[in-house]
């Protein structure tokens, strides 16, 4: 059987994603943190390993830096709501095999998995990623910026130089879809 592990410091997310791959015979471990995660890989040996990129303290890119210099041969996918082509190339150079935004079901994160893995090398050739509308970037960028500041609209706005009022309405806007 197959096993994964689950990183991810949301715990009803995690929850619910290891209920799924249970129910499809895989051989679940779930953790909420990187050395958390880090100890699971070294006593289990998964053969798969979801991983968020933003927890508190370390980054789920330490931790794919971490577990592959472990276990070289292990198959990690990147999962996160916090997305950008920067942070997907590093994670691909650092051994990454695949790199979904968040929201994804299980379907689209078995489909990651079984991606072909013959690809070239160059990170840049090996990802796929559509560039960005300015509107996306923007609203990407707020939300970064609103995460740090722990959700605090008033902060949010001052760290981004706009007025709160301004930075309502544009959070008001659904996300732009590209």
């Amino acid at each position: 059987m197959q096993s994964i592990i689950l990183v991810d410091d949301e715990d009803r997310f995690r929850e619910r994603l290891a209920r799924a791959f249970s129910n499809r015979g895989y051989v679940v471990f779930e953790a909420a943190d990187v050395d958390q995660a880090l100890e699971m890989i070294k006593s289990n040996n998964p053969d798969w390993a979801l991983i968020d990129l933003r927890m508190p303290g370390k980054s789920g890119l330490d931790l794919i830096r971490e577990a592959k210099e472990f276990l070289p041969f292990l198959k990690i996918v990147v999962l996160t709501g916090y997305g950008s082509i920067a942070t997907a190339t590093e994670a691909i150079k650092l051994g990454a095999h695949y790199y979904l935004p968040k929201p994804a079901d299980v379907d689209d994160i078995l489909n990651a998995f079984e991606r072909d893995s013959d690809l070239p090398d160059d990170a840049d050739e090996q990802a796929e990623f559509e560039v960005p509308s300015l509107a996306r970037a923007e609203w990407e960028h707020i939300q970064r910026v609103l995460n740090d500041c722990d959700n605090n609209i008033t902060a949010a706005a001052q760290k981004l130089g706009i007025h709160r009022r301004t930075l309502q309405r544009k959070l008001y806007k659904y996300a732009p879809k590209k």
